[in-house]
């Protein structure tokens, strides 16, 4: 059995408490209201994955906090730092800055996916759908410089009135387009140790759910490759929300439901960190075996959790209120039996962490 070294015992620090590695080929739930740690202990039980496993981890980053997870820490062990600095691992951005860019191919999404992009029903807009069906069998880019014009020189009334959709809506201007080039979804077939995808510097709020819809669409329509990959979904509300209300939610959400409830076999593994469960699609919670609980306050999320994950106690549940930041239960398959963690050190560096409040100044320097 391969372990993973996450922390000591609460209330002992010398006993440590190991994770199976070989149960994260079940869905994990990970849990904590802000302020509790959860992405720092996430990142610990990351580290280790990376360490002690061949196990690809492909990172849906909202807040960019691990974006430097290829960066280790002066206090790292040396021979931790070392392994980890030979790993693979890409970090896609969105937005400005430096590094590889994120960016998918539209041509690539199912037509559904394409259809909801562009806010289209295959009934009520049913002539403007078949002239998408048939411009994505033609388009080998998604750009407005060649398809718009082309669209509209064709005198269809169809293909011009979706031109005046995409144009309508300004889609074609998104950066997410790849525009013929490279998408990540080539990278993520390499299967690197790590791929983390920045999904938070994109300016139209669907671009990341469109990104995020585009790599698990691409991932699922491959999945009799049995390839295994753990897909690790921080601040999860954002993409698998209880009650999704756009069109390209409902297709994002509809592809997670999928995943949970079949991927498993295929080698596609869930990772889910959030703050609330109940902000979470109770088809995809439901399909978790693995419980990382952080502090939770809120009564009604630890009724949800306790029905949920009957393997904990509702005692050992409720204990989680009186958590301090670093502190967790872990139950269910990846763990003997539930235990109280204190979370160890990080070996990388955190990109993300709280603001804090700028403070006034003394005579002497020091803040008052």
């Amino acid at each position: 059995m391969t372990n993973l070294t996450i922390g000591t015992a609460l209330g002992d620090a010398e006993a440590r408490v190991h994770l199976d590695a070989r149960r994260f080929n079940r869905h994990t739930f990970w849990v904590g209201q802000s302020g509790s740690g959860k992405t720092y202990a996430l990142g610990v039980v990351l580290e280790q994955l990376l360490l002690e496993t061949e196990l690809p981890l492909l990172i849906l980053d909202p807040n960019g906090d691990f974006t430097r997870l290829r960066e280790t820490r002066a206090t790292a062990n040396e021979a931790d730092a070392s392994r980890l600095a030979e790993a693979d691992m890409r970090v896609f951005r969105s937005g400005a800055g430096d590094g590889d860019r994120l960016h998918v191919r539209f041509v690539d999404l199912a037509p559904s996916s394409k259809a909801a992009v562009l806010r289209m029903d295959p009934i009520a807009d049913a002539e403007e759908y078949n002239a998408l069906i048939h411009v994505e069998q033609e388009a080998e880019s998604f750009d407005a410089r060649d398809m718009l014009p082309d669209l509209r020189a064709s005198n269809d009334p169809a293909r011009v009135g979706l031109a005046n959709r995409m144009e309508n809506l300004q889609v074609l201007d998104w950066e997410l387009w790849s525009r013929g080039a490279a998408s990540v979804v080539d990278v993520i077939d390499e299967r690197p140790r790590a791929t983390v995808l920045d999904l938070g510097g994109f300016e139209h709020p669907a671009e990341p759910k469109v990104a995020a819809l585009a790599v698990l669409e691409h991932l699922w329509a491959r999945r009799e490759e049995r390839r295994p990959v753990l897909i690790v979904i921080d601040e999860a509300h954002n993409l698998c929300p209880p009650n999704p209300e756009t069109a390209v939610e409902r297709a994002l959400t509809q592809q997670l439901v999928q995943i949970a409830a079949e991927g498993r076999k295929f080698g596609l593994w869930l990772l889910l960190s959030t703050q609330r469960p109940t902000k979470i699609h109770p088809n995809v919670l439901s399909q978790c075996d693995n419980l990382a609980l952080m502090r939770v306050n809120a009564p009604r999320d630890l009724a949800e959790l306790a029905d949920v994950f009957g393997f904990a106690s509702e005692e050992a549940i409720r204990r989680s209120a009186t958590f301090v930041q670093g502190q967790a239960l872990f139950g269910g398959g990846f763990i003997a039996e539930p235990t109280f963690v204190q979370m160890g050190a990080r070996i990388t560096e955190e990109a993300g962490g709280d603001v804090k409040v700028p403070l006034r100044s003394g005579d002497d320097g020091s803040s008052v």
